[in-house]
């Protein structure tokens, strides 16, 4: 089996293959050039978004500089979907993000691993797994989400936390390594932040 065959299958592999690095620097000139736009060319960043990732929804927003190992190649991005400055993707097999989500800045959503065996290290073994975040999440500053990992619909990832294990929907969840803190809950309906009150006319909005 060709080495550019195990990027998506969770063997190992050597990422220094020569027909791997012919395609994946023709994916960061494009990256490199998406990075060079100017904030007023909006248009021409939709259309370099579309022709860089696997798949992008519409009204997506990704501010540069965007940093991925394979310009987007790997990566489907829902409705809706934003991502502030220094995104960084990992995206050596399949990351999915669903409509809806945010993703704060700094955020680092990892695909690859490297074996702990150091002999495997040496030699430059890599293996991916495929990341996959849900509808209307909310990863703040400085989340960096593991290989393999699944996080579920509506789930707020606190700030600075590091998610190693899959996470349910409907969940807050912080720390290094990232672990549950409570569901979301009628509560949240009522507060936004602490104890200033969400206005209810605001909700009745969205359900019109």
């Amino acid at each position: 089996m060709a080495q550019r065959d195990k990027l998506h299958n969770g063997e190992l592999y050597l990422p220094n293959d020569e027909t791997i690095f012919e395609e994946q620097i023709k994916c960061l000139d494009k990256l490199y050039d998406f990075n060079a736009t100017r904030p007023t060319e909006l248009e021409k960043r939709t259309q370099m978004l579309k022709e860089m990732f696997a798949e992008i929804g519409k009204d997506c927003y990704i501010e540069p500089p965007l940093h991925s190992n394979w310009g987007g190649k790997h990566t489907h991005f829902g409705d809706g979907v934003y991502a502030n400055f220094n995104l960084t993707l990992v995206d050596d097999t399949h990351i999915y993000v669903g409509d809806g989500t945010m993703l704060g800045p700094n955020v680092v959503l990892a695909t690859a691993g490297h074996p702990i065996l150091p002999e495997l290290r040496k030699v430059q073994y890599q293996y991916n797994m495929p990341i996959r975040i849900g509808k209307n999440c909310w990863l703040g500053a400085g989340v960096i989400v593991l290989p393999g990992v699944t996080i579920g619909d509506n789930t707020v990832v606190g700030a600075g936390s590091v998610v190693t294990k899959d996470l349910p929907a409907n969940v807050v969840a912080v720390g290094n390594p990232c672990r549950v803190l409570r569901e979301i809950s009628e509560r949240d309906r009522e507060f936004y932040y602490k104890d200033r009150p969400i206005d209810r006319s605001l909700l009745e909005g969205e359900n019109k």
